[in-house]
């Protein structure tokens, strides 16, 4: 990438040059590949449901046809999250007997495998060397704090509070037998049949000798040798890893041209886009709430914003000062949203074998937005207002657009590259590399080295002696076995005990003679839900002669359900399932009058309360409004903390002016037709009912032996903010 003065290849392909014409054969090769790619970032996307009836998320759905580390690990690096608790959690845990050195031991072998015995030369094994690191807290961190560490607790003076009496006795006796045999002996007798090793030694130690007085060598105390001994240590430490290069890669896990630039120049290009994406993509999934609708909406997402940005004035930002350009090609050239994005990854560099991982990092950028688009479109039955087909291809080439105006700004403005994008990673990664390079990480591996020696009674004799290969090893060893192996390791252990003590239980309870109840007084089923899991484990507590079943809270009896005070259908089942069938809740015929009076004060009360919404949002009314209304709006809040059982009274005497008449009856039996949301379509056929009781009881086991009574419990939950 160069810095001369051509101008930004940022939206279109015509400024800075020519994005190669592929054969028609090789295009549709690419547009297929290319939806199947983003078929596949769309699955790691957040199930963004309704609120009203969806309770959980699995986060790493996506992955779970991985091992479970692997999984873990790789939903990591994903979604920039970390895979396992903090290491100083665990050690708590380790330190209260949470988890036991017993189970870290049989972890870490079974780990291991064969190489657990690997000798890493005299310094032991692969195992000690890791169950070492397990067992003591290693301090690492940038060079400034680990010199804030070493002033704060004489590292360098006293030995680790960990390192026993006794190693603590055998490290300086040891040392000292080393000093004054060899290295004062060598000095004094000129060198005489001494051994080059000495010489080093010498040569590393001399100025500590000189330093601590070594004419006063015989007169020196313990507290003295300590010092001695830690600061020798220390040196021999720096002087073996000095020379070691890093046996890690040095390319980073990135693929987007946003980290390595944010990393190069501390300038995040993601600010700029989600600001405008954000409000883009609110607009778009609005269900009514909103002021205005946005304009175009029903031609998509990708259309609307080439409407909105290709009008007179453009956009007021810097950053997006050549987008109404850009804007007007892709409109006037009619450029679909699957070729746009084609062209932003040919413009931005990406190879095709990047699609995936590039496209999903993209995505997963704003993901929240992107799994609301993502849901709603393969969901519509799920929201009042769908969106069209497609609408996550489109945000996405969308947000690819906007990314390359965003990159192309923050890359003139902070390193003075106003060239191509093709080459923005390079020149980034070159930064960023060369930085790591010019910054000193000795220290950094020699305290481990030192932390380590303490712990597992590595002499300052032994390590001298080791050659740079050996030493290349070691840090090898060390730095293989990082933060997140370490955390796994204690993690599998943490799960070890309680994989112990629950099969334990199990073991015990195991030698009880099970038995079906013979003519149980009743049976009742409950969801597996845990809210309603306890009432099923206390029945069985307090009535052992009933018989309780779990099953899926909705049993099987998938819906689309509008109730009589309703506007819309909801869909009354798991997430994961999509009705079939549709039921009505109808209003006796005695009650109709009073009905269609009760819905025209609720329709009255939701246009009020929904004209109150949106005047609170602006400057004049909203200031009125709150300074008038605010302060009734408190009242409720107070009155439900002080006075609960009173306010909930005053609640349900008000909601009975709207609520809908006592007597209704559901439309369940379809007598004729296909399922469906209007008059014939709506129940269910005798057949069908009979076939989900019978799949439900077959599902529970209850197929024989049945009680006078059988009862279904369903649940439901209520929350209400405390304030």
């Amino acid at each position: 990438m160069n810095t001369s003065s051509t101008s930004t290849t940022a939206g279109s392909a015509s400024p800075t040059g020519e994005v190669s014409v592929l054969d028609s054969a090789s295009n549709s090769r690419r547009r297929e590949r290319l939806q199947d790619v983003v078929e596949q970032a769309a699955n790691l996307l957040p199930v963004s449901g309704p609120i009203t009836s969806f309770a959980f998320l699995n986060t790493l759905q996506a992955l779970e046809d991985r091992p479970f580390d692997e999984g873990l690990q790789r939903g990591s690096r994903l979604f920039g999250a970390q895979p396992y608790l903090p290491e100083a959690t665990y050690r708590k845990r380790f330190a209260e007997g949470r988890i036991r050195h017993e189970d870290l031991s049989a972890v870490l072998i079974d780990d291991l495998g064969d190489s657990a015995d690997h000798l890493l030369g005299v310094l032991g094994t692969r195992f000690g060397l890791r169950m070492a690191m397990l067992e003591h807290a290693l301090q690492c961190g940038r060079q400034d704090e680990l010199r804030w560490y070493v002033a704060e607790t004489d590292a360098l003076r006293r030995m680790c509070e960990e390192v026993s009496a006794e190693q603590r006795k055998a490290f300086l006796v040891e040392t000292r037998h080393w000093v004054m045999r060899d290295i004062r002996h060598a000095h004094s007798a000129g060198d005489a049949g001494t051994g080059v090793p000495d010489e080093a030694a010498r040569n590393v130690l001399a100025g500590l000798l000189t330093q601590f007085n070594e004419d006063a060598i015989e007169r020196w105390n313990d507290e003295t040798w300590e010092r001695f001994s830690l600061q020798a240590l220390w040196r021999i430490c720096v002087s073996g890893v000095r020379d070691v290069k890093s046996p890690r890669s040095a390319t980073m896990p990135m693929v987007r041209h946003r980290d390595w630039l944010r990393l190069a120049t501390h300038e995040d290009s993601d600010w700029l886009v989600h600001a405008l994406m954000i409000r883009l993509t609110a607009a778009f999934v609005d269900q009514g709430f909103a002021d205005w609708q946005m304009p175009y909406r029903e031609r998509g997402f990708y259309q609307a914003f080439l409407a909105m940005f290709q009008s007179g004035g453009g956009p007021p930002d810097r950053w997006l000062s050549r987008l109404p350009e850009e804007v007007h090609r892709l409109h006037t050239e009619q450029v679909e949203p699957l070729d746009s994005i084609l062209e932003s990854l040919d413009l931005l560099g990406v190879d095709d074998d990047e699609f995936e991982d590039y496209l999903s990092a993209t995505m997963l950028a704003l993901r929240g937005w992107a799994g609301i688009i993502r849901h709603m479109e393969v969901r519509p039955d799920r929201v009042p207002h769908p969106v069209p087909p497609h609408s996550l291809m489109e945000f996405l080439a969308v947000r690819l657009i906007l990314e390359r105006h965003a990159l192309a700004h923050v890359a003139r403005e902070t390193m003075g590259c106003d060239g191509t994008l093709v080459d923005l990673r390079d020149v980034a990664r070159e930064r960023v590399n060369g930085r790591t390079a010019a910054s000193n990480n000795v220290e950094q591996r020699a305290f481990q080295v030192f932390q380590l020696a303490q712990f597992l009674g590595w002499m300052p004799h032994t390590l001298i002696h080791l050659n740079q290969a050996q030493w290349s090893g070691l840090i090898a060893e060390i730095e293989a076995f990082d933060d997140v192996q370490r955390r796994r390791i204690f993690h599998r252990a943490f799960e070890r005990r309680y994989r112990v003590m629950a099969l334990d239980a199990i073991a015990t309870h195991a030698r009880r003679t099970a038995r079906r109840v013979d003519k149980p007084r009743f049976q009742a089923a409950f969801c597996i839900d845990a809210r309603e899991e306890s009432f099923r484990r206390h029945l069985e507590e307090v009535a052992p002669d009933t018989e309780t079943f779990g099953a899926a809270g909705f049993f099987g009896v998938a819906m689309y359900y509008r109730g009589a005070a309703d506007a819309h259908y909801t869909a009354l089942c798991p997430i994961v399932v999509q009705p079939k069938h549709w039921v009505v809740e109808d209003v006796v015929y005695t009650f109709e009058l009073a009905h269609r009076r009760r819905a025209r004060t609720r329709r009255a009360l939701g246009t009020a309360s929904h004209q109150m919404h949106l005047g609170s949002r602006s400057m004049a009314s909203g200031a009125l409004l709150t300074a008038s209304v605010g302060v009734l709006a408190s009242i409720p809040m107070v009155a439900r903390v002080l006075f609960p059982r009173l306010t909930a009274k005053i609640r349900r005497t008000a909601g009975a002016f709207v609520a809908p008449p006592p007597v209704t009856r559901l439309r369940l039996e379809r007598t004729s037709g296909e399922p469906g949301p209007h008059n014939e379509g709506i129940g269910f056929s005798v057949r069908e009912m009979a076939d989900i009781g019978e799949r439900m009881l077959r599902d529970i086991g209850l197929t024989s032996n049945f009680a006078r009574l059988v009862i279904f419990f369903g649940h439901g939950s209520f929350c209400l903010n405390n304030p």
